[in-house]
């Protein structure tokens, strides 16, 4: 969803709908940002649902339902999961601790339900909760360059750290809050939160004043992500058991019962899930869903296939068995076999990797 539209088609943006919501795919040549993101700093707008809740129970409330433990302080924030009963992720989210208020940052067509959701379990607790969606603008900033980018233009305070944590300045006449980033591009990153009122002058500050910074779309955000190992909600998140994905950063295994922490929990006793996420170098880019073999044998499906800008050859991830044990397999791409080299993540690796690459998956 975007908040600054007409400055989009200045630039030459062309947009897409997604649950939805509108926003950027690109401006023209994704592979071109996707490159200056690589080897500067380049700024994409987010499109988050964002999803405020108050009251002096909304710590307990919320911790009280999610994955992970909401932080208590001001300025720090954490990544989490609300499941469903039998432990499937139902949405991610990140939670910021904003003094008087919880700031809950969702994919855009989770804010509803989540709301929803929420509002029906609230019994004598004092919280109060309410969808901002459309009250603020959120920018990330990534790169290589992206701490000096940031520096150039924020006044009151220094780029934070560490990830998930946040500071609060201006930028220009601006007041703006910049929070670090945690490497789902596979550099580093930061994202700043501004009122909407204030959007256009904030993302003209981010692309013009101090460092330059062109923007970037969607289709440069699937690209980065993929060739970070990133697991994404649409893609490969949703209705998943998180241990599949080997979402630790998301899991706390010591606090107080949610719903579905009985499920993850025996999971994790287990020693491994019953599929991993890998990544493939394929002969041609296949679909989402896309079967993969190993000889004979179906043993995982692709959830995500891109062409690399940085590889200059096709990428994708996939959930296979746990146990498989090949160096190759086979994808079914326009209903024909094509090989493919199973290769460990990142595919790319750049100034920072993303928290949600598990141990497992990491390079040696």
């Amino acid at each position: 969803m975007t908040v600054v539209e007409e400055m989009h088609e200045r630039y030459g943006a062309t947009f897409e709908t997604r649950a939805g919501r509108r926003i950027v795919r690109d401006y023209g040549r994704p592979e071109r940002t996707h490159r200056a993101v690589r080897k500067g700093a380049a700024v994409i707008e987010m499109g988050y649902g964002v999803v405020v809740v108050e009251g002096d129970d909304r710590v307990e409330f919320v911790d009280n339902a999610v994955s992970n433990r909401v932080p208590d302080a001001d300025s720090e924030g954490v990544y989490a999961l609300l499941l469903d009963p039998q432990g499937r992720i139902e949405t991610d989210m990140y939670v910021y601790n904003a003094g008087e208020r919880l700031l809950c940052f969702t994919p855009p067509e989770r804010a509803e339900p989540l709301i929803d959701d929420w509002s029906d379990k609230v019994f004598i607790q004092d919280v109060s909760i309410q969808d901002a969606s459309t009250e603020f603008g959120v920018f990330g900033v990534h790169g290589p360059q992206s701490t000096e980018k940031v520096a150039s233009v924020l006044n009151g305070a220094a780029a934070p750290e560490p990830a998930l944590t946040f500071v609060r300045g201006s930028m220009g006449d601006e007041g703006v809050t910049v929070i670090a980033g945690d490497g789902l591009a596979g550099e580093e990153g930061y994202e700043v939160v501004c009122a909407a009122d204030d959007a256009e002058r904030v993302f003209e500050t981010l692309l013009t004043n101090g460092m330059n910074a062109p923007p970037f779309g969607y289709a440069t955000w699937e690209t980065l992500t993929a060739e970070a190992g990133t697991p994404l909600f649409d893609t490969e998140l949703e209705g998943k058991v998180p241990n599949v994905l080997g979402l630790r950063n998301a899991l706390d295994f010591e606090k107080g019962c949610y719903v579905g922490q009985e499920v993850v929990s025996k999971v994790e006793n287990r020693g491994q899930p019953s599929k991993r996420l890998v990544g493939l170098r394929p002969e041609a880019v296949p679909e989402s869903g896309a079967a993969v073999f190993d000889g004979d044998s179906s043993v995982g499906e692709v959830t995500r296939g891109v062409a690399s800008p940085s590889l200059e050859e096709p990428i994708a991830l996939a959930l296979v068995d746990f146990d498989l044990d090949a160096d190759a397999v086979t994808v079914r791409v326009d209903g024909a076999e094509v090989d493919a080299d199973v290769t460990a993540l990142p595919f790319v690796e750049g100034s920072d990797a993303s928290r949600r690459l598990p141990a497992y998956l990491a390079r040696e």
